[in-house]
C-alpha cells in the first residue's frame, strides 16, 4: 500500500467538520445533566423539605396535655412547653425533659388512657 492511498483512506475515514458529537439519544449533556437535577429535586429534596415543614408545624402547635410519641418510642402527656426542651409525663409521676425536636407524632386525646 502506498502513501497516499493511506492518505486517501485516511481523509474518507474522517467525520464531517460540521457536525458536533451528540450525546444520549440525541440530547447534549448539558441538557441532561438538567433533566437529572430536575428529576433528583422532584423525587428527593422537595419531598424531605415538605416533610421539615410539616414537623416545624407540629412542633409549633405543641401545647401543655398534647399526648406525644418521642423519637426513642416513649409516649406521654406534655406537662410543659419550653422553647427548645418540652416536659413529658411518660408515667404517673415520672416528668421528663426531652428536646422538643425528639417529638415525632401527636396522638389523638384519650390514647394513652387506652392503652
Amino acid at each position: 500500500m502506498s502513501l497516499t492511498t493511506f492518505a486517501a483512506v485516511a481523509q474518507a475515514a474522517a467525520p464531517a467538520a460540521g457536525a458536533a458529537p451528540q450525546g444520549a439519544f440525541g440530547f447534549s449533556p448539558l441538557i441532561m445533566m438538567a433533566v437529572l437535577f430536575g428529576i433528583f429535586y422532584f423525587m428527593m429534596i422537595r419531598p424531605q423539605m415538605k416533610r421539615q415543614k410539616e414537623h416545624r408545624a407540629l412542633l409549633a402547635a405543641l401545647a401543655k396535655g398534647d399526648e406525644v410519641v418521642m423519637s426513642g418510642g416513649m409516649a406521654g402527656r406534655i406537662e410543659d412547653v419550653g422553647e427548645s426542651f418540652v416536659r413529658v409525663e411518660i408515667a404517673p409521676g415520672t416528668v421528663v425533659q426531652v428536646q422538643k425536636g425528639s417529638i415525632t407524632q401527636v396522638l389523638p386525646k384519650g390514647t394513652l388512657k387506652k392503652s
